[in-house]
């Protein structure tokens, strides 16, 4: 199993839409709200890093609302 943190940019306003988008996905483990230069850090999960990255770009980034990702795969954890 591979695991990732996604850093998500939102629209001005829409992060509790994406943040809850987030929460009822399988795969997604956890979706919060943070402050600073990301407004959401979502913690996902996939069987091998192709599927995580099929992921990313198929699930994740076509949420609406959001403007921005970064994923951060974890090496150790």
């Amino acid at each position: 199993m591979v695991q990732a943190y996604v850093l998500v940019q939102t629209e001005v306003g829409s992060s509790g839409k994406v943040a809850a988008a987030f929460s009822a996905m399988t795969g997604v483990m956890s979706a919060s709200e943070v402050t600073g230069p990301y407004d959401l850090i979502v913690r996902i999960a996939a069987d091998d890093l192709e599927s995580l990255g099929e992921f990313v770009l198929d699930r994740i980034q076509t949420v609406e609302g959001i403007t921005r990702t970064l994923t951060c795969t974890i090496v150790h954890g």
